[in-house]
This record gives C-alpha cells, sequence and structure tokens, in this order.
C-alpha cells in the first residue's frame, strides 16, 4: 500500500509538473542511411533514403522529456555483389517503406541540448524490388516477403536553437526480424547456392540526420 501510494504521489507530482510547463509541437525531416544487417548480408550496401514528420515534446519532472514521433520513412538496401553473385552494371534495390512511431525518452545535459533514448514501432506500407537489366528497368511487389511490423531501438541527441529551431542525429537499431521464412530457392545462375538457410534473420539499421522546428 505504502508502495501504491509513493506511486501515485510521484505521478501526480510528474502531471503536476508537466502541466506547468509548455509542450512543444513540431515538424522534423532528413536523410535516412538504411542498411539491413543479420544473415546473409555480405553485398548489401547501404541505401540513401529520407523521413518526414510531426512530432510532441511533453516535459516530465526537471530535465527529462517524452517525445512521441509519427514519421515516413524510405529504408531498406542496394544489392552489389550479393552473396558472391556480380551484378556488374546492373543496378538492384530494396526500396522498404515505413510509418514510423518512435517514443523518446529525452534529457537535456544543457539548455537545448539534449540525448534521447527510446522504442521505435514500424508499420510496412510497400516493398518494393527495382533494379536494371538487360531488358531495361524493372520493379517487383515484394511486400509478402517481409513482416508488416518493425520494432527498433533508437539512440541520439539533438540540439534546439531559441528560435525553434533543431538538428538532430539518431542510429535505429532494428531488434526485429523483417523478413518472412523464405519457401524459394537461391540461384547463382542455374545452380542453387548451397548451404543456404530458409529461416534466416535480418532486421533494419538507419542512422538519421534531422533538421526540424517546434513551437
Amino acid at each position: 500500500m505504502k508502495k501504491f501510494l509513493l506511486f501515485t504521489a510521484v505521478a501526480l507530482f510528474a502531471f503536476t509538473t508537466a502541466q506547468s510547463q509548455e509542450f512543444r509541437i513540431g515538424f522534423k525531416g532528413g536523410v535516412n542511411i538504411a542498411s539491413i544487417g543479420g544473415d546473409y548480408v555480405d553485398g548489401l550496401d547501404p541505401l540513401v533514403g529520407f523521413h518526414l514528420g510531426g512530432l510532441v515534446e511533453i516535459p516530465l519532472m526537471g530535465k527529462f522529456a517524452i517525445q512521441p514521433e509519427l514519421l515516413y520513412s524510405s529504408q531498406g538496401a542496394k544489392y552489389g555483389n550479393y552473396l558472391g553473385i556480380d551484378l556488374g552494371d546492373y543496378e538492384e534495390k530494396l526500396l522498404l517503406s515505413y510509418i514510423n512511431v518512435p517514443i523518446m525518452a529525452k534529457y537535456y545535459i544543457i539548455e537545448g541540448l539534449s540525448v534521447e533514448l527510446g522504442p521505435q514501432i514500424g508499420v510496412l506500407v510497400s516493398s518494393k524490388y527495382k533494379g536494371k537489366d538487360e531488358d531495361g528497368d524493372f520493379e517487383v511487389d515484394n511486400k509478402d516477403a517481409f513482416n508488416s511490423l518493425d520494432v527498433a531501438i533508437g539512440i541520439g541527441a539533438s540540439y534546439r536553437l531559441n528560435n525553434g529551431l533543431f538538428f538532430s542525429l539518431r542510429f535505429n537499431k532494428g531488434i526485429t526480424k523483417i523478413n518472412q521464412d523464405s519457401e524459394f530457392e537461391l540461384y547463382d545462375g542455374e545452380d542453387p547456392i548451397p548451404g543456404f538457410d530458409y529461416s534466416y534473420k535480418q532486421h533494419n539499421n538507419v542512422f538519421q540526420v534531422s533538421a526540424g522546428y517546434s513551437f
């Protein structure tokens, strides 16, 4: 009972403190440097994408705050010499599009400068395999090959100016498997690749550079 009363008192104090401070609403956008980690990633190169969306910063006690966000994010990877298969001059890309919801806990080290850590849940909205071969450009919808939900942990830092502009860096490390179990054989020419484990696990990794405005 004492623990419950103490928890209630702390929660009420935090809520009251938050109400006495200003909420901030804003928007942000920037560059993604996306890659895929896990099994069978040799020859998968980083892909440059972007993110764009809105946020709310909710102040808590002292120097702490919570920042939920809603972002569109383009991710994926480029195929180079994938699994030893040389693609030559042909360019192929895996384009994954997500609606991501990060919920970041922020701590202000000094005025304007904060560090942040928190989970992110993503919903896959599209997945396409695009490239070019001797017949020209091609595009394949392969959304069914990927899981619809993605979970990551984000860590980063942000600096906000007095005029409301802010700049941030963040790394999102995927912690759940993005690919469905493979039900097809992977070939190098006419020969199947030996020793390929069709229950392989891959995850998203995304480094983000952002700029935004909050008020």
